[in-house]
């Protein structure tokens, strides 16, 4: 009990990120279980600020031959009664085996919105091969990943056209565990278009996390992505520090 309130007043705010990068495994933790976070904050005064966000991740693992987990998260938020964030994110995937040792298939599809960012909807739909890499490190794990997807943006204005592209999708993740209840993560994503190469999205994402007390977890993790070519009116970069309790069962 005193390392959960020691913990609670070092982080004096903490926010919703559940989109783990940890790499997936078959066999993992076979059969149905999820993570799940909420939270609610709320400043009155010299600053007046509401923030509601709430998360929750459903996997099921068949523990042989396949792997599918779906993904939810919503966040909306007001500073001295302006919005200034306004988004949700739904991802489900499913991977499945082709050889017992190395090789995996991936589907997937995703949808999402961010107001501040001038989208209004994101649709996507892609499929890939994934390669696990052996040990590097002692305890750690490992993927490579190449395919590709589909997407459509329709934006909030009218300065920017609806957009429907092909990317191709290249990924590296790796984690390491560190001690028994604790690991390190990073995942790299390279996302350009098949016909305009130099029009891509990349992201950097690191994070750790510790276990506090029975189920309940802290995750420390930060995260970087770029752009190059973004929405007329939005920059193209965006860093982001997050500090998370994680609920799981």
């Amino acid at each position: 009990m005193k390392k959960i309130l020691l913990l609670l007043l070092i982080t004096s705010q903490f926010l919703l990120a559940l989109v783990s990068i940890v790499p997936v495994d078959i066999g993992d933790k076979p059969g149905l279980h999820g993570v799940v976070s909420s939270t609610l904050e709320t400043k009155k005064g010299n600053t007046d600020k509401e923030n509601y966000k709430f998360s929750t991740r459903v996997t099921y693992d068949s523990n042989t031959s396949y792997v599918t987990w779906g993904e939810l998260s919503r966040t909306y938020g007001e500073s001295n009664g302006i919005e200034d964030v306004n988004k949700y994110y739904f991802h489900l995937r499913h991977i499945h085996a082709i050889t017992q040792e190395s090789f995996c298939s991936e589907i997937y599809l995703q949808t999402q919105e961010d107001i501040f960012k001038l989208i209004k909807v994101r649709s996507l739909a892609g499929a890939g091969i994934r390669y696990k890499i052996f040990e590097v490190f002692n305890g750690g794990k490992g993927y490579l990943g190449l395919g590709g997807f589909y997407e459509h943006v329709n934006y909030t204005d009218t300065v920017n056209p609806e957009e429907e592209n092909v990317r191709f999708n290249a990924y590296f993740a790796y984690t390491i565990k560190l001690t028994e209840d604790s690991d390190l993560s990073y995942s790299l994503f390279y996302q350009p278009r098949y016909d305009r190469l130099h029009d891509y999205v990349t992201s950097h994402k690191v994070s750790m996390e510790l276990l506090v007390y029975k189920a309940l977890y802290l995750n420390f993790s930060a995260s970087w992505d770029i752009d190059n070519e973004p929405a007329i009116g939005v920059k193209d970069s965006d860093f982001s520090q997050e500090t998370t309790f994680v609920l799981k069962f």
